[in-house]
C-alpha cells in the first residue's frame, strides 16, 4: 500500500515538474521574441502633446523617428498654447518602426472671434449675425434711451470689435417703449420730502411707499434712498418708494 502511494506521488511530482518546465520555456521564448522584436527596430512613440516644436523634434530624433506635419497646418486649442504640439499620430505609446514618420499638429492657441457691431438692429437680425460670427446671443435687457426706436439695439456687451472666444454670449440692450407720460426719474437722494412730493403730485404721481428710519447726521425729512433709481423711466401709476430720515426711531 505504501509503495503504491509513493509511486503515485512520484508520478504527480513528475507531472508538476514537467508543467513547470513548459511554463519556464514559454516565458523564455516570449522574452526572447520580444527582445528580437525590439532589436528589429521597433520603438514606442513618445508623448509629444504639450511640447514645443523643438522639444518634440528632439524626442523623435532620439527614438530614430521622423517629423511629419499633420494633414492640417494647425488647430485651435483652449488648453495648449500657440506653437506647442496639440495632436500626434500614432498616439503616445504605440509601437512604430524606427525611421517611420509621426504626424504632428501644432496648436494655434485660443481661437478669438471679433464681436460684430449690432447697434441699430433688431434682435432677430442680431442673432443671425452672431451665429454667423461663431458667437451666441446672451441676455436681452431694456433701457430707456430717448430718440431710439423701441426694440432696437442701442448698446451691447462686449463692445464691437472685441476679441472673444468662440460661442461666447453677447448681451444686448434694447430701447424700451416709453409712453407719452413717461419721465426720467430724477436723483432725489438728500432732497427734502415735501418739495419732492409736491413735484410728483403736480404731475399725477402719488408717493405710496414712504418709510422713515433714523440716520445720524441727516436732517429729518431728507430722502435717504429711492426706487426706481435716478435715470430709470417712470410713468404715472408706477410705484415710487422713498426712505426718509426721521428725527428718532420710527415715523416722526
Amino acid at each position: 500500500m505504501a509503495g503504491t502511494l509513493g509511486s503515485k506521488f512520484l508520478r504527480l511530482a513528475g507531472w508538476l515538474g514537467y508543467l513547470g518546465l513548459l511554463a519556464l520555456l514559454f516565458v523564455l521564448s516570449a522574452y526572447t521574441s520580444f527582445g528580437l522584436f525590439v532589436r528589429s527596430g521597433v520603438t514606442p512613440t513618445p508623448d509629444l502633446v504639450g511640447l514645443s516644436r523643438e522639444q518634440a523634434l528632439d524626442e523623435l530624433t532620439d527614438r530614430g523617428l521622423q517629423w511629419k506635419d499633420g494633414e492640417v497646418a494647425g488647430r485651435y486649442s483652449e488648453g495648449v498654447p500657440e506653437g506647442y504640439v496639440v495632436e500626434q499620430r500614432p498616439e503616445a505609446g504605440a509601437l512604430i518602426k524606427r525611421g517611420k514618420e509621426v504626424r504632428v499638429v501644432i496648436s494655434l492657441g485660443q481661437e478669438r472671434l471679433t464681436v460684430p457691431d449690432l447697434r441699430g438692429q433688431l434682435v432677430p437680425g442680431a442673432e443671425v449675425a452672431l451665429r454667423a460670427a461663431g458667437l451666441r446671443l446672451g441676455r436681452t435687457l431694456s433701457i430707456f434711451r430717448p430718440g431710439s426706436p423701441p426694440g432696437t439695439i442701442v448698446d451691447q456687451s462686449p463692445w464691437p470689435a472685441t476679441p472673444i472666444s468662440r460661442d461666447s454670449p453677447v448681451d444686448l440692450f434694447l430701447a424700451m417703449q416709453a409712453s407719452a407720460n413717461a419721465y426720467v426719474m430724477p436723483d432725489l437722494v438728500y432732497r427734502r420730502l415735501e418739495p419732492v412730493k409736491s413735484f410728483f403730485e403736480a404731475r399725477g404721481f402719488h408717493l405710496k411707499n414712504v418709510s422713515y428710519e433714523p440716520y445720524d447726521g441727516v436732517r429729518e425729512g431728507v430722502i435717504l434712498r429711492q426706487s426706481p433709481q435716478a435715470g430709470f423711466p417712470v410713468s404715472q401709476g408706477d410705484a415710487i418708494t422713498l426712505v426718509v430720515a426721521s428725527g428718532a426711531a420710527g415715523q416722526p
